[in-house]
């Protein structure tokens, strides 16, 4: 498959899950004019990669896609999160991330987080390995994992969720999903580091 055969099928999985127009996002992501983005779709929809509606993927375009999930509160964004990010965007075409909401951050950090969950979504979004992020779900994680559905879940290394709680998780969803630890970033970095570091006082910043 062409590279931008895959770049338009990886935009259009975005705005299927956004549930938002294709045509333009594909404009404002690639060089292409408008004559050339619809004469792309409609090579797509003769090779049953996308529907006739010029928005969605077929089952056979879906599955041309490795789809990578991670997740996060991603409340400051230090050189940890942006090697995990990168690390975990290798594995496949579309990186998604989900950022914790604001209650669950205060169950996982054990204090409220500096920045909105809105505000975090937005930091992350702008990140370029970043192809998606999206709020996660209070309580359940599987309920983003089952609306993204994707091959790979990325966990970073300190993060607390076992790969057979992932696993188990998937199975009950029907979803075939690879579970991959990625590795300590050098020099290791963390959020809980920079806040032990300057304490309360970022805090005030």
């Amino acid at each position: 498959m062409e590279k931008i055969e895959k770049n338009i099928l990886s935009i259009i999985y975005v705005c299927q899950i956004e549930r938002k127009k294709a045509f333009d996002l594909i404009k404002e992501k690639t060089i292409l004019s408008d004559t050339e983005i619809n004469s792309e779709i409609d090579e797509l929809i003769k090779k049953n990669l996308v529907n006739s509606d010029r928005n969605t993927l077929t089952e056979t375009g879906r599955s041309s896609l490795r789809i990578v999930l991670a997740g996060g509160v991603f409340d400051i964004i230090h050189p940890g999160h942006i090697h995990t990010l990168n690390a975990a965007k290798k594995l496949g075409d579309v990186l998604v991330v989900v950022v914790a909401t604001d209650n669950t951050a205060v169950k996982m950090k054990k204090r409220r987080p500096l920045h909105t969950q809105e505000q975090r979504q937005e930091m992350v979004n702008s990140l370029s390995t970043v192809d998606l992020c999206l709020i996660g779900q209070e309580d359940d994680i599987f309920k983003t994992v089952s609306h993204v559905r994707p091959q790979i879940i990325a966990l970073g290394y300190d993060q607390v969720h076992q790969e057979k709680f992932i696993i188990d998780g998937c199975k009950k969803i029907k979803l075939d999903a690879e579970v991959a630890r990625l590795q300590s970033p050098i020099p290791e970095s963390s959020s809980s580091k920079i806040e032990k570091e300057y304490g309360e006082s970022i805090h005030g910043i």
